[in-house]
């Protein structure tokens, strides 16, 4: 994970890192999720995981107490118990060289991309959070959104239609809305995002630019399911996979 996501590309806010375990203990069977949920506890309970690698932080912020009467001492306990330990790269795998922004680019066809807000460390250049980049050829939104959906799993696209050709594009996974400046700054035509606020969505539309808002959910989890492939790949001897029992808390509920 250092490798892939060091730690110094965390934002100063977050919490990353070992949060839970032993550092030297073995580790044999691996399991990625984006969120710790007694769905995707219970899995890794019950497929004998020794680590879970999960984006967002459990704990996120100092807690006073363990115990099992709140969700977050609940899971927190029952990992334990089982010897469990948790991994978290959340801003640090935002932004990494290889990370999930630079996933998304990748997905919908970005070239000469670099990072919105660039944070270079240790040599590396290509690093920091979000990313902006150009497709191959001038695009109606509605063709993006179709491309999107097909490459990108569990969107959900909803957002602001400048009515203008898409060719410039800034992404930013997760709650990405405040980067929108960042965007505006390079002159793009669309800012896509997994979730932002509705005055984020006007501020867009006064500045005559495209907004989509792919759910939380969707702009991250994909990312979780390639990391166990990388680790898959890079390490043999690992057993690792994806968590098959997260889900987006977020439905959608059609008129009837």
């Amino acid at each position: 994970m250092q490798l892939q996501a060091p730690l110094a590309l965390s934002e100063s806010w977050d919490n990353t890192g070992l949060l839970l375990g032993d550092r030297a203990a073995a580790v044999d069977r691996v399991q990625t999720c984006l969120t710790l949920t007694s769905e995707s506890v219970e899995e890794a309970v019950n497929r004998r995981a020794d680590l879970v690698i999960a984006h967002h932080p459990l704990p996120f912020k100092p807690v006073a107490r363990i115990t099992t009467e709140d969700q977050t001492g609940k899971l927190l306990w029952l990992l334990a118990s089982n010897s469990i330990s948790v991994y978290v790269p959340h801003t640090a795998w935002d932004s990494a060289v290889e990370g999930i922004n630079a996933m998304l680019a990748a997905r919908i066809g970005l070239q000469a991309v670099t990072p919105l807000n660039p944070m270079p460390i240790d040599g590396q250049v290509n690093v920091g959070s979000g990313r902006v980049g150009d497709l191959a050829a001038p695009m109606t939104l509605s063709s993006l959104c179709k491309q999107i959906y097909e490459t990108i799993p569990n969107c959900r696209l909803r957002g602001v239609d400048s009515g203008k050709p898409i060719s410039r594009v800034a992404v930013a996974c997760g709650s990405g809305g405040s980067l929108l400046s960042s965007a505006l700054r390079q002159n793009v035509d669309l800012f896509l995002t997994g979730e932002a606020t509705f005055h984020t969505c006007l501020e867009a539309q006064a500045a005559g630019v495209s907004l989509l808002l792919m759910g939380h959910f969707a702009s991250e989890q994909f990312a979780m399911v390639e990391l166990a492939q990388r680790l898959t790949r890079g390490f043999p001897a690992l057993e690792c996979w994806a968590s098959k029992e997260e889900k987006d808390p977020v439905q959608l509920f059609l008129r009837l």
